[in-house]
């Protein structure tokens, strides 16, 4: 069974889009109900696992199930993914997370507290030290913490898919456990990015609110960190593949 490429750029797009509203949603809904910050944290890891888990079952057998640049690059790294393909499944994972941060401010539109509180943290951005970012930690700590993170849960997805593997239809529920454990670690100390385009949507949407704009100027690190983690897992993915029998 094959889709087309136009199929292949619409499941991308939707996946993204779950994802983003998964993340985005439970933050700022949560902060809407009183939630404490633990209590935040649980519940965006919470949702973006189970928001990834979904997509990915539903539209794993379509496009490979990547949402996530890092995890589309390193894909084409490790030759699972053609070179021409790369480009547009970012684009619309990006316009996927997009519309995604979009359907969250409408939401928190309709209560002003919460638009407030969706514009002080930029829909749920990532940041680091300086800028306003209601983050205070070093930007190279933040660096770090980005390539790890991205290179753990891309080199889980490598190999949990590879037709070598032994999780079959499991795959998508380490991906996901992996997500949410990323989420745990690092909502508290930078928002929790390993992925571009999650990192991305936000961040251009609050551009326009004064006082929001240090998401966007911090936003490299947020490419830049999550990309260099999947190059790395690819390699290593390429390292780890069995030999032939002799």
């Amino acid at each position: 069974m094959s889709w087309s490429l136009p199929q292949r750029w619409l499941a991308e797009f939707v996946g993204t889009f779950v994802l983003v509203l998964s993340i985005v949603g439970g933050v700022v809904f949560t902060v809407w109900t009183g939630g404490g910050t633990i209590g935040v944290d649980l519940v965006a890891a919470l949702a973006i696992g189970l928001g990834v888990l979904g997509a990915a079952y539903a539209f794993g057998e379509v496009s490979g199930g990547h949402f996530n640049p890092a995890i589309t690059v390193g894909a084409w790294i490790s030759g699972r993914l053609p070179a021409r393909d790369v480009l547009p499944y970012i684009v619309f994972q990006i316009l996927g997370g997009i519309t995604a941060a979009a359907f969250v401010a409408g939401v928190a539109y309709g209560n002003v507290s919460v638009f407030a509180g969706a514009q002080h943290t930029a829909l749920a951005s990532q940041g680091y030290q300086g800028n306003g970012s209601p983050y205070v930690v070093g930007m190279w700590s933040v660096f770090l913490l980005e390539v790890g993170l991205t290179f753990t849960l891309v080199l889980v997805a490598l190999l949990t898919t590879r037709p070598q593997s032994s999780a079959g239809n499991l795959a998508p529920v380490g991906i996901a456990l992996t997500l949410a454990m990323a989420n745990l670690i690092a909502i508290p100390i930078d928002g929790a990015s390993v992925n571009p385009a999650r990192s991305f949507a936000p961040a251009i949407l609050a551009s326009v609110w004064p006082g929001s704009t240090w998401a966007i100027q911090q936003d490299w690190l947020f490419w830049v960190a999550p990309l260099i983690g999947g190059v790395l897992a690819a390699v290593v993915e390429r390292a780890l593949r069995p030999t032939a029998a002799s």
